[in-house]
């Protein structure tokens, strides 16, 4: 562990990391929906594809670097890499020209993301004392948030003054990925391990304990639930938002999310990180209830604030748990695995919805969400019950 100031430090240069990685992804993610619609003529199940497979992608690299985290004396080196490898791709949407092309981008990013997701939670577990990790992993979820934030006030201040498409904006979210990695670089010192001590030959694989799978299963099952937010951008255009207002409302919930995710975290240290998650999963069954019935601009404007309390509930929180429930020597491979059942979900998940929009409309695909929100938050409850103490606070 790092002293103290070392600590707050560290933990620092990576929420910067954080932010300045989702100025640039949020410069892109945003315009996507309209860019792949209305440019590149794709449908809105094509998007559902693509964020199905971008997510599964990922997920499937966490479980790689995860494990490959855990025998490695150093984690940082994969962090770095998988930032590097996010921050060249995602520019290259502006070339694109066909839905597929952002398809193959897409999942070159996400492969970055996957890379790095694992060990980054790993090594900040190795920085920060158990009992500060909800408030360590909060901060770097809200920085994470107000990169967000700002990344689609830069888009639509470039827009509007600066640029004249879409384009132009995609290749200029290169800046802030480059400067993601110099803070790294610079800022972030990994305390040290030691060379990981080989297996005895032939010796059974450690595994991770029960109580972690249980808790890994019910976060899958609520990622059937959790589709990709792309569609809740195009479910309040349908509810009236403007076109140039679509932006500004995207970073009104990042705004929300970055302003509520350290009080979320501390929240989850003093009540305990379950009731958190159900709390927040609670939340989000609500949204999507509200989303289904939603028709008018300011009907979509308060489920917006609304369901961005669901994330500074359930971020911090869901990593805390996850570093609790496993040993430190098998946290890289814990996070992978937790990453991996979430993110293969996804894919399911949002092509399962998008399917139900299509077929029976966008109230039965948010109902189905929101009923399977439910499903979770009770299987969680059960979970926690099965072994008093396991899962606890």
């Amino acid at each position: 562990m790092h002293t103290e100031p070392e600590e707050r430090k560290a933990v620092r240069a990576l929420g910067w990391v954080s932010f300045l990685t989702d100025v640039a992804s949020e410069m892109v993610y945003p315009l996507l929906p309209a860019f792949l619609t209305r440019t590149l003529k794709a449908s809105p199940a094509a998007l559902g594809v693509i964020e199905g497979v971008a997510e599964a992608t990922a997920a499937a690299a966490k479980v790689l670097s995860g494990s490959l985290s855990d025998r490695s004396a150093r984690r940082k080196p994969l962090v770095a890499f998988g930032y590097a490898l996010a921050a060249i791709a995602r520019p290259l949407v502006a070339f694109a020209q066909a839905w597929t092309h952002v398809l193959a981008i897409r999942f070159a990013d996400r492969i970055g993301k996957g890379v790095r997701s694992a060990p980054r939670d790993a090594l900040l577990a190795d920085i920060v004392p158990e009992a500060r990790r909800a408030r360590a992993y909060g901060l770097q979820r809200a920085m994470d948030n107000a990169g967000a934030l700002v990344g689609p006030l830069i888009a639509a201040l470039l827009l509007r003054f600066v640029v004249a498409d879409v384009r132009t904006v995609f290749l200029l979210a290169i800046v802030p990925g480059l400067l993601a990695l110099l803070v790294l670089a610079l800022f972030v010192r990994e305390p040290a391990r030691g060379a990981p001590r080989p297996a005895p030959a032939h010796a059974p694989r450690e595994v991770l304990p029960g109580r972690f799978w249980r808790s890994v299963a019910v976060f899958a099952l609520f990622a059937l639930a959790n589709s990709t937010d792309a569609f809740l951008l195009l479910r309040a255009g349908d509810a009236g938002v403007p076109a140039w207002q679509i932006p500004l409302l995207w970073a009104a919930f990042h705004a929300v999310k970055a302003a509520a995710g350290v009080p979320g975290g501390m929240l989850a240290d003093r009540i305990g990180r379950l009731p958190a998650i159900v709390a927040g999963w609670l939340v989000y069954a609500a949204s999507y209830a509200g989303f289904a019935l939603a028709s008018s601009p300011e009907a979509a404007w308060a489920l917006f604030g609304l369901y961005a309390l669901f994330y500074a509930l359930t971020e911090g929180p869901e990593r805390a748990l996850i570093a609790q429930l496993v040993p430190e020597r098998l946290r890289g491979r814990a996070f992978g695995a937790f990453h991996a059942a979430v993110g293969l979900a996804a894919l399911p998940g949002s092509i399962f919805f998008g399917l139900l929009w299509k077929r029976f409309g966008h109230g039965t695909a948010f109902f189905t969400g929101a009923a399977l929100a439910l499903a979770a938050a009770i299987a969680l409850i059960l979970v926690s019950r099965e072994r008093p103490g396991e899962a606890g606070r």
